[in-house]
């Protein structure tokens, strides 16, 4: 048990297990209450002032928060010490992303062009969920080649950052002025206390629910405020080690509350679809058409184009003992969007209906890139010596 839990499959198991559940949820006796589940009005009040909101935008805006905090934390560590650290490593898996995130925003596009709501999915099938690859490349072992590992890890991490920049950019409501102003003001004095050599969590925490707050309140979804406070946290400790330094040591105590807390309630409250009324036809629904292929199909031919053209004009190389093969099946296994891609559907499009295509094409997508790209590095790694 003690292995399993350490390993990367976990995770993805956990996340699995929750998305089977709230699908079953959602497709038996019990929909209505787990729909009045997650409607439940929570509030936190100080006197005058407090935040009332339902139970899933508690778990969509504030858990979340944590899961982009953590995502942060790993950005900014590779950025700095790690695959990311030289542009020589970065470029690789920057210029797939680039082409993983915009030939299925296209392909998206293309499909959804006469209808001005639904285009506003775009970003959609541009994400990667980290934690449901790395767990299906866990599954297949040592068969996979590291560098295809290390490529795709990468890659989910810029695609991460895509996803962050698309959320700020393009998914912003009415810009509250003071609100910025009191998260601006927050994320400085979060700089000061990281110049001035502070080394205890607690401060940051503090000034981090602040910001959050005030992000919250401005019109810019909350969660960025997350990644905010990680951007702030130190990376060394007094000694100047990066080993036993406060982001580190916060990743590594975060990372089991995420993966086994956060990350499986978020699967639970946003992968219940209903599928009354449902059949085989509603595949073929614009908006998770669009889902569908631009995960299963814009995915690969983006990461592969991508990657091509950085080897070709020798910005890049590809990984030792790595081939285009094992490229295109690392750009399938991208296609697995699930938790980033419902966020940003959670974002894009508003309405029960449509979030039940979302759903119905993130999670079809995802089956069907995880099976498509494990089963395509299973083989070509038995014909591998």
């Amino acid at each position: 048990m003690k292995r399993f839990f350490k390993s990367e499959v976990a995770g993805g198991v956990f996340l699995l297990m929750a998305s089977i559940l709230a699908l079953v949820a959602s497709n038996s006796g019990m929909a209505d209450l787990y729909g009045h589940f997650l409607s439940v009005p929570f509030a936190i009040r100080l006197g005058d002032a407090g935040l009332e909101k339902p139970l899933l935008l508690w778990i969509n805006d504030g858990l979340m928060a944590v899961f982009f905090f953590l995502v942060g934390l790993e950005i900014k560590r590779e950025a700095l010490f790690g695959r990311l650290a030289s542009f020589q490593k970065l470029a690789l898996p920057l210029a797939a992303a680039v082409g993983g995130m915009a030939v299925p925003g296209l392909i998206y596009a293309a499909i959804n062009w006469g209808d001005p709501a639904a285009l506003n999915g775009w970003a959609i099938p541009t994400a990667t969920d980290i934690a449901f690859a790395m767990g299906v490349l866990a599954v297949l072992g040592k068969r996979v080649p590291t560098g295809v590992r290390i490529f795709l890890l990468a890659l989910a991490i810029i695609d991460d950052l895509g996803a962050i920049l698309v959320i700020a950019f393009f998914y912003t409501s009415d810009l509250s002025t003071v609100a910025l102003g009191l998260a601006g003001a927050a994320l400085v004095f979060l700089v000061l206390l990281n110049r001035l050599g502070v080394r205890t969590f607690t401060p940051y925490l503090l000034v981090g629910l602040f910001l959050w707050v005030c992000v919250l309140k401005s019109g810019v979804h909350a969660t960025l405020a997350g990644v905010a406070v990680a951007m702030a946290i130190p990376s060394r400790n007094k000694e100047g080690k990066i080993e036993g330094g406060m982001l580190t040591q916060i990743e590594h105590s975060l990372q089991p509350y995420v993966a086994f807390g956060v990350l499986p309630i978020f699967a639970f409250a946003n992968a219940g679809v209903s599928f009354s009324g449902m059949s085989f036809a509603s595949l073929f629904q614009p908006v998770t058409l669009g889902i569908l292929l631009g995960l299963v199909v814009g995915k690969p031919i983006g990461v592969f184009i991508g990657a091509y053209l950085a080897v070709k004009v020798r910005l890049a190389a590809l990984p030792e003992a790595t081939d285009w093969k094992q490229i295109l099946a690392a750009g399938m296994m991208a296609g697995i969007g699930f938790t980033m891609s419902l966020f940003i559907g959670g974002l894009a499009l508003q309405g029960a209906e449509a979030q039940a295509w979302i759903r119905l094409g993130v999670l079809s997508a995802s089956v069907i890139a995880a099976i498509a790209g494990g089963g395509m590095l299973a083989v070509l790694a038995r014909k591998t010596p």
